[in-house]
């Protein structure tokens, strides 16, 4: 009998340690960590893999349209295209109205204007870009003894009231009006400043350019036009309006009027190359320095 028992005795031992083994094997894989998810509070272990580099920027920028800006936007190009030797940027001429009519159209990338778009605009997609404030001035001959115009004595000289010098207080010599094109931006601003919307002379020369005016203007017997101001060369002189000369702090205070806002306009939110050029314009750096540098103002200053 007792050798019975202690087979049974021991095939009962046996099966308790084998199940022991089981419960054991299965409270382990309960609790194996799972490597996939890292626990909350810790980090991921680091891999080998690493970041893609940044694309390097390709392909052709266009832009066109107000002359007055011509300056800041190819000066802005060249350094950009120094940068960025895969880009190409053109940038033309043509008057504002050229500008918002080529970026609408398709034509340009970017449509350089000196004034906002107007209602005709609406529904193209267009988006606008402030670059810089452009004041700009009444310009004459060196000939020209006349400093100053009130706002009256000039509106009264481009819609032909006044038509010698003398009658401003000047020499006794005809005023020659130099214009420019229906398309200028700049044309527009006077416009609308001076002429308080009233029609301009029919009389006079009209030039393409901001730079042929000043050409013109220097080079013509008692001429006046009007240009922004790095167009301003020692052949002009560039008078005061209503007694005030243009100045940063004068166009700051509200002293001075003649000034635009310089807009580079795109159709649709500017991509890739055009998007890179037009956040150059609007860098710290070309805002900070090179606007003024070049004779503009920065496009926050009237911001308050």
């Amino acid at each position: 009998m007792l050798k019975h028992f202690s087979r049974k005795g021991f095939s009962f031992a046996l099966i308790a340690i084998l199940l022991m083994g089981v419960l054991a094997a299965c409270g382990s894989k309960t609790a194996a960590p799972d490597t996939k998810t890292p626990a909350a509070g810790t980090t991921a272990p680091a891999t080998d893999k690493k970041p893609e580099p940044a694309k390097e920027l390709s392909g052709t920028v266009t832009a066109s349209g107000s002359s007055a800006l011509l300056p800041l936007v190819k000066q802005a190009a060249t350094e950009f295209m120094e940068k960025n030797p895969k880009v190409t940027v053109n940038v033309t001429a043509g008057g504002s109205g050229t500008g918002l009519k080529n970026v609408a159209d398709g034509t340009s990338d970017i449509g350089n204007s000196d004034i906002e778009a107007g209602d005709e605009y609406k529904d193209k997609g267009l988006v606008d870009h402030v670059v810089a404030i452009a004041p700009f001035a009444l310009i004459v001959n060196k000939d020209v003894a006349v400093d100053n115009l009130t706002k009256a004595q000039a509106a009264d000289i481009f819609m032909g009231k006044i038509t010698n010098w003398k009658d401003v207080g000047g020499k006794d010599a005809k005023i020659v009006v130099v214009h420019r094109p229906d398309s200028s931006g700049s044309k527009a601003l006077v416009k609308k400043i001076v002429l308080d919307g009233k029609e301009f002379t029919k009389d006079g020369v009209t030039q393409e350019s901001s730079g042929a005016v000043a050409t013109t203007v220097g080079s013509t017997s008692g001429a006046i036009g009007y240009v922004d101001t790095p167009y301003i060369n020692d052949t002009l002189k560039a008078l005061k309006f209503e007694g005030v000369a243009f100045s940063k702090d004068s166009i700051k205070d509200g002293k001075y009027p003649l000034y635009g806002v310089e807009h580079m306009y795109t159709k649709g939110e500017a991509k890739d190359a055009v998007k890179a050029f037009l956040d150059y314009i609007g860098s710290a750096d070309f805002q900070g320095k090179k606007v003024e540098e070049l004779k503009f103002l920065p496009a926050n200053l009237l911001k308050k």
